[in-house]
């Protein structure tokens, strides 16, 4: 059976699914949120060391200004009505990606990580501004400034994800079949789960689903 320490999440399908249901792109990143909690709540329950989910890309800038304040919004609320519960609960909170926001929100953004700090469970890593090209040039910027080798434990070293282990599983809801720039080079020997349902809709039971086929899959890792 595979150990299991890490699951990134390509959370997609919110804007459908609100559109879907409600003509209302925003009523699908509200209801998104409650689909977060409850795959956190399933990792804390499956002994999950850390989760990263995909929140908003360095892409994600191209969508109506409208629709980016309203996300960014639901941010702010959701880390100031969650942050004493997540800490409650031991969960340590982690942004990766650019930090190119307003000053409200990353002075939240900043407290939010500083208040779970040390906590031991659960690690939430919530990638924000987040483009995975733009992370290995950086990590590559950084170690020739640093003067030393270009090497793959010198890239790691210099990553948003040092010190985090590279995904077992990478799930994208929404019917979508690409990795959308995202964790490239952590990806390189994870497992992928494609689900064709919305985020919204992505429940319990098709995670703890997920999970149970990656326990069963013999992974080689180049050998035979």
């Amino acid at each position: 059976m595979n150990p299991l320490n890490h699951v990134a999440i390509i959370m997609d399908g919110n804007g459908r699914w609100g559109l879907k249901r409600y003509n209302s792109r925003n009523r699908g990143h509200r209801a998104g949120l409650d689909t977060i909690e409850k795959i956190v709540r399933t990792s804390i329950d499956h002994n999950i060391k850390f989760l990263t989910l995909f929140a908003f890309s360095t892409e994600n800038w191209k969508r109506p200004k409208s629709e980016i304040n309203y996300l960014f919004d639901l941010l702010e609320n959701f880390l100031k009505i969650k942050l004493n519960q997540f800490h409650k609960n031991n969960i340590k909170l982690k942004i990766i990606g650019q930090r190119k926001f307003s000053k409200k929100l990353n002075k939240l953004l900043s407290n939010s990580e500083k208040v779970t700090n040390r906590n031991t469970g659960l690690q939430l890593n919530i990638a924000l501004n987040y483009g995975s090209r733009i992370e290995i040039i950086n990590s590559i910027k950084k170690i020739n400034k640093k003067k030393l080798s270009v090497t793959e434990d010198n890239i790691n070293k210099n990553l948003y994800t040092k010190n985090i282990p590279d995904p077992d599983i990478l799930i994208r809801t929404g019917k979508t079949r690409r990795l959308s720039n995202f964790l490239l080079w952590q990806l390189s020997y994870t497992e992928i789960f494609f689900s064709n349902k919305l985020w919204p809709d992505f429940n319990e039971r098709n995670y703890t689903d997920i999970i149970k086929k990656y326990r069963n899959i013999k992974r080689n890792f180049g050998e035979v």
